[in-house]
């Protein structure tokens, strides 16, 4: 299986897993890799691996989800990634 296989699947659990709330990051041509993945280990509590993957997906497919849950844990979540800069928004 290619890494970008891969990712897709990933991608598809992850839609499919989302049932609640769900903070969906959009990609942009402003914040590098290493930023953006700082600031998903930063705000949504990522391991590295998490964070790379994710923005990974975003670079490719243009949008992903990084987080699901109540809106009252993710509120301040997205808060925080809109804070540093990054397109996000709850969904």
């Amino acid at each position: 299986m290619s890494t970008r296989e891969k990712y897709q699947e990933d991608l598809e659990v992850l839609e499919q897993e989302a049932t609640e709330n769900q903070i969906v990051l959009f990609n942009d041509d402003v914040n590098t890799f290493d930023y953006v993945i700082n600031t998903l280990i930063m705000a949504c509590d990522h391991t590295p691996e998490q964070a790379e993957q994710c923005s990974i997906i975003v670079h490719f497919k243009g949008k992903c989800t990084v987080k699901t849950g109540p809106y009252e844990d993710l509120e301040p979540r997205c808060s925080m990634l809109l804070d540093a800069g990054l397109t996000a928004e709850i969904q």
